[in-house]
């Protein structure tokens, strides 16, 4: 199949990309850059010796979305292109619901005039809101968030869903994502964050590499066994693989359907430092902070339906995820730059 990956040259886009190739598919790349760099292009190349089709374009923008689909008879669209800061989106909330909701919006408009029926959207975890009992399932539907991040998120499922109703022909999977840290074990490919890291693991790699000092744990008095957050980590290349499976899945069948993609196995931020710091054999500076706002406890996936209908469950484990975010990092020390 064809597909298109809107937002494709990021971090969990180019990874994809990767793993679409490797299973045998052609891969479209529609990216404007602003969280990513053409680099990425050559590195994918690299690593499967297809170059995938490429535009720099903003996916906002209809007509250079639509010039894509003239150009390429598109089977699956993959929908990457979001801004994805939580505290910025706190900060500027407007941004992220014209960005967010824009890309959906011209995407959905530009696949009904070409004739396209099947989109894989790259959901959250946070959609299930403050207040829903971990593990979290598919089933709990989405809850109340914290953040405009997450609001996008949640409207934007609630637009595609009513996308799908509206059209019998039209597939739509929502992936929730948990928490996706590592890098292809190649080391040519991994998480570039531009400015200071939003997540967990590229600061700590960072940290080890030279480029922050320290790292700050935010909150030490959670109701956890060692007082830090719990989170479900899962390896990068593995949520690729997820999509790979969710395009197979979305070109036979019709309506909406929501797959957690996640390990059920979560692991605090000490327990991710001390892993990191094990499986490199380095040391990771760091320091406690207060709690930050909007932080829950803890939670985690029930990733049950994925393995029973997509046939796909997390093979990687924390190790993995440790050794291959190192091995990335410290080749590309400055990232793509």
């Amino acid at each position: 199949m064809k597909i298109l990956l809107a937002g494709g040259a990021g971090y969990i886009g180019s990874h994809t990309a990767v793993e679409l190739i490797r299973a045998g598919h052609d891969v479209v790349i529609a990216d404007n850059y602003d969280n990513s760099c053409p680099e990425v292009i050559n590195r994918i190349e690299k690593i499967t010796g297809i170059r995938p089709v490429e535009y720099e374009v903003d996916v906002k923008n209809k007509s250079g979305v639509k010039k894509i689909f003239d150009e390429n008879l598109i089977d699956v669209v993959i929908h990457f292109a979001g801004l994805k800061a939580v505290g910025e989106s706190v900060q500027l909330p407007l941004k992220y619901y014209r960005n967010n909701i824009d890309t959906t919006l011209t995407l959905l408009e530009v696949m009904e005039e070409s004739g396209c029926n099947n989109i894989v959207f790259s959901s959250s975890a946070t959609v299930y809101g403050e207040d829903a009992p971990a593990p979290y399932r598919e089933e709990f539907g989405r809850g109340k968030c914290s953040n405009p991040y997450g609001w996008t998120k949640n409207m934007m499922e609630q637009i595609l869903e009513d996308a799908a109703k509206a059209n019998p022909e039209l597939s739509v999977v929502l992936l929730r994502y948990f928490n996706p840290i590592g890098a292809d074990a190649t080391g040519l490919i991994g998480e570039d964050p531009q400015g200071v890291p939003n997540n967990l693991m590229p600061y700590v790699s960072q940290v080890a590499v030279g480029r922050r000092e320290k790292l700050t744990i935010f909150g030490d008095d959670y109701p956890t066994d060692d007082g830090t957050c719990r989170r479900d980590y899962l390896h990068v290349t593995d949520l690729a693989i997820g999509h790979v499976k969710a395009v197979e899945y979305a070109d036979r069948e019709k309506g909406t359907n929501i797959f957690n993609l996640g390990t059920g196995n979560p692991y605090s931020v000490l327990e991710i430092v001390n892993a990191f710091q094990e499986a490199n054999d380095i040391k990771i500076k760091y320091e406690f902070g207060p709690r930050r706002e909007g932080d829950l406890p803890e939670f985690w996936a029930n990733a049950d339906k994925a393995k029973e209908i997509l046939g796909w469950e997390a093979k990687r484990g924390i190790v993995d995820m440790c050794r291959d975010t190192w091995n990335w990092q410290k080749n590309n020390p400055n990232g793509y730059r």
